[in-house]
């Protein structure tokens, strides 16, 4: 195609399709891979264990995918102790980076298919994309498997002075057991833990499926200027704002928590860790920021150590209580809780205006009505939307230890939003804001300034609807594309609308008659044998007399003041001869404005002698 349009009779590249699809796969992957790593040897996981095993877990996970730890405890001589594990947590962090470059390289691709793209074309470029993505996957959960082996003797505890504890000893969850344990704990230096972890394929398959197929759909839904196919303006117009602007304001929280993040590095005693935790999960930390400041229920449990990696005031409400977490109760504990739902509500009011703002506006539909279509639209994905956050970010992990089958230790955290209540406070939080987003754009002249051509009815730059139908319909494509017209076609501007003289019905006295408005030709009807428009009161001329025009002329004759086709030039033009040639009178000077006309140049004085050297005459 020359100017990169597409129709329906466009046969699919297939090889562009698989070379893309491989670029999109490979990148996300590459990058969800180093993020994983890098997080993982900051938090210092890779002093216990293997590092890729662990990576490719992490990535795992971070793709949606399963993984089962387990493990054995041998201790005092006994091989009857075992732990029991269940984790149910997806690093965020790894799986955005893996979805921003898959989206990326995806919609990169399908902007150099053309201004529309086919639908066989859409679904080959996904679905190659997606069976990449899962083929890829597999080899990971083959990969990530791995077993860590920790020596008491690493511990210290044969270290201690005398091999002694203090009386006093608590363990969280089981209270003091000092009076527990002997006086010597040097046997314990003999201690062998190991807990392995292995990805569960068929779960991680099905998971990353469905995370491949998610993210290429958000991606279709929230860019503004990915082509798609013919049929699917409605999507450009009505979809694609709100889903765009709700992305935007979700990516640029988490910049503000990585912001955070980095804050909390200055001045602390382990930057590290505090950098590897926020690689891993600061978009879960922040995704679950946002409906809590929305006022979304949550309900959630913990015990045992794992209390100590919730969030301050959470960790004090959840060790006290089982009742739900909501932004009220966590604000007794802490007031400054409270500018959480103040940011949360800034961020929502900010989607709307970002909506009104990349909708078109008509005016003759007025502010109200521009009004509730933004806080229709914004309210239904929002009420889409934040249920996805709360299912994201939910958190599962039990941990247990039982010796010979009793039970000895339990610990866990378990923290649930309530989806239905999400559901709900996404439509009215999205409602409001979308209405609110839209007067404060109509009153500061924002409204429909950040539109997409293709939402205002341009299918790529600059072609009008109409005019990309007719070249799609007839399989027609060129280098001309015409542009829009800026005012309605006007014959007395444009010469080629003109009616030619000689269709124009001749006016009184023989004369063509005025110029037809609009570019028309004359009303066709009733004419006479001369060709003329035959009034209803006219007699016809009698048999074999020759019509006649008005004035008595006969047809061909001109009245004698017509001077329609008149010769121009009389005859040929003779070259006017040269000043002070033989046969032309000398030019005369003209008179000048500012006074007598300058005499001859023979009656000049004579200049002024040269001057001689030295200043002297």
């Amino acid at each position: 195609m020359s100017d990169g349009s597409v129709g329906h009779g466009r046969r699919v590249p297939v090889g562009e399709v698989l070379l893309s699809s491989i670029a999109a796969v490979s990148w996300a992957l590459i990058g969800m891979t180093g993020v994983a790593a890098l997080g993982l040897h900051l938090l210092g996981a890779d002093g216990t264990a293997s590092l890729g095993p662990m990576t490719a877990a992490v990535v795992a996970l971070g793709a949606g995918g399963s993984v089962t730890p387990s493990g054995d405890l041998s201790a005092f001589g006994l091989d009857g102790a075992q732990t029991e594990t269940a984790l149910q947590i997806t690093p965020l962090g790894v799986g955005l980076v893996g979805a921003l470059l898959l989206a990326w390289f995806f919609l990169r691709s399908l902007r150099a298919a053309g201004a529309v793209v086919a639908p066989a074309e859409l679904l080959a470029r996904a679905g190659t994309v997606a069976v990449l993505f899962v083929a890829l996957l597999g080899g990971l959960a083959w990969a990530g498997h791995d077993v860590i082996t920790i020596d008491g003797g690493s511990l210290g505890l044969d270290e201690l002075p005398g091999g002694a504890v203090p009386d006093d000893v608590e363990v969280p969850g089981l209270g003091d057991i000092g009076g527990l344990l002997p006086d010597r704990l040097g046997d314990l230096a003999d201690a062998n833990a190991q807990v392995g972890f292995t990805v569960d394929t068929v779960p991680t398959l099905l998971g990353g499926l469905g995370f491949v197929l998610g993210v290429l759909t958000l991606a279709l839904l929230a860019s503004r200027r990915t082509p798609l196919p013919s049929g699917w303006t409605a999507v450009h117009r009505v979809v694609r704002p709100a889903v765009n602007a709700l992305v935007t304001v979700l990516l640029v929280a988490v910049l503000a928590g990585f912001a955070a993040a980095a804050y909390a590095m200055i001045g602390d005693d382990h930057p590290k860790r505090i950098a590897g935790a926020a690689l891993l999960g600061a978009p879960n930390g922040v995704w679950l920021g946002i409906p809590v400041g929305l006022f979304v229920p949550w309900d959630g449990k913990a015990t045992g150590p794992f209390l100590q990696f919730l969030p301050d005031p959470m960790d004090d409400l959840l060790k006290f209580s089982d009742d739900p977490v909501t932004l009220g109760r966590l604000a007794e504990l802490d007031g400054r809780v409270w500018l959480l739902g103040i940011a949360a509500a800034l961020m929502m009011l900010f989607a709307g205006v970002l909506t009104a703002a990349r909708t078109p506006f008509v005016r003759e539909r007025g502010v109200l009505g521009f009004a509730a279509r933004c806080a229709l639209r914004l309210g239904i994905a929002t009420a889409l939307a934040l249920p996805s956050l709360v299912w994201l970010t939910e958190v599962s992990v039990d941990a247990s230890l039982s010796v010979l089958g009793i039970d000895a230790f339990d610990s866990g955290i378990e923290l649930r939003g309530q989806l239905g209540m999400a559901l709900l406070l996404g439509a009215l939080w999205g409602a409001g804001a979308g209405a609110a987003g839209a007067l404060l754009a109509c009153a500061s002249g924002a409204a429909g300034r950040q539109a997409a051509p293709s939402a205002r009815g341009d299918t790529g730059a600059g072609v009008p609807a109409a005019v990309a139908a007719y070249a799609e319909a007839a399989g027609e494509t060129g280098p001309y594309r015409p542009g829009t017209p800026f005012r309605p076609a006007n014959p007395e501007t444009n010469p080629y609308l003109r009616v030619p003289d000689e269709l124009r019905d001749p006016g009184p006295g023989g004369r063509p008659g005025p110029r037809p408005s609009g570019g028309s030709r004359p009303p066709a009807g009733p004419r006479d044998p001369g060709g003329r428009p035959h009034s209803p009161g006219a007699q016809p001329p009698p048999p074999g007399e020759q019509p006649r025009r008005p004035g008595g002329q006969p047809p061909g004759a001109r009245p004698p003041d017509d001077v329609y086709g008149a010769q121009t030039v009389i005859g040929p033009v003779t070259p006017s001869p040269r000043p002070g040639s033989p046969g032309r009178p000398p030019r005369r000077p003209r008179p000048s404005q500012d006074g007598p006309p300058p005499p001859p140049p023979d009656e000049l004085p004579p200049p002024p002698p040269p001057r001689a050297p030295g200043g002297r005459r």
